[in-house]
């Protein structure tokens, strides 16, 4: 399946004014139905995100990532967002989106938002793994011109 990933606009204003740091913060990614509609201009804070999905061996706010990784890549001029699979082990749910976003300030209010993947469809799991098994090139890739 081919899925759509994208940083939301707004965290470069977060990490530009110190509100996030991808090498220390606590990063995580939560699941959403398909009635969010991830607003790439809008959208900054944990907050501003809707509809987080709800079922068996999934915690509200999602799950932590691990071996979070920023790297530049100077021949492309990208930067590129990446971290470990995420696996939960025994699921009963529907998604449509994963949100990454920087779980360590105090509040949703003050939680930015980092990116976003859409998945081509509604993916479910009954009494199964479900997997967020990012693209080998990364989460998320910008351009720097």
């Amino acid at each position: 399946m081919a899925h759509t990933s994208k940083f939301y606009g707004k965290f470069f204003l977060s990490a530009f004014n110190k509100e996030v740091d991808l090498d220390s913060d606590t990063l995580k990614v939560m699941l959403c139905t398909s009635s969010y509609t991830p607003n790439q201009d809008t959208h900054q804070f944990k907050s501003d995100v809707t509809n987080e999905i709800t079922g068996t061996g999934y915690t509200a706010g999602g799950a932590a990532l691990t071996s979070v990784t920023v790297a530049y890549n100077g021949s492309t001029n990208t930067i590129t967002l990446d971290a470990a699979d995420v696996t939960w082990s025994t699921a009963t749910f529907t998604a449509r989106h994963a949100v990454i976003y920087d779980s360590t300030p105090g509040s949703d209010a003050t939680r930015p938002l980092i990116a976003f993947v859409t998945f081509d469809a509604d993916i479910s799991a009954t009494a199964a793994p479900f997997q967020a098994i990012w693209d080998a090139a990364g989460i998320a890739t910008t351009t720097v011109s």
